[in-house]
């Protein structure tokens, strides 16, 4: 006898999409006005000089240049310069 029920459609669950959530300019590259940078859950990253954050907690470029990260005191900040 089984001890486990079996894994019928029931109990896999419904498929998700994924969120698409991450880092879309990574420390060098151009980025232009209105760009988004970075993708997040909360404020992993805090937004610098040059960056503005989305309701939604999204990182997004106010002016053109290159994209920096930096840690100051512990917290990771995303810049453009």
């Amino acid at each position: 006898m089984a001890h486990v029920k079996s894994g019928g459609r029931t109990r896999q669950g419904t498929p998700r999409v994924g969120r698409r959530l991450g880092i879309k300019l990574f420390g060098g590259e151009l980025a232009k006005v209105g760009d988004i940078i970075v993708r997040q859950i909360g404020s992993s990253f805090h937004n610098g000089k040059g960056t503005k954050f989305g309701k939604d907690y999204t990182i997004f470029a106010i002016k053109e240049g290159k994209v920096s990260f930096k840690i100051r005191k512990g917290r990771r900040f995303v810049e453009v310069i």
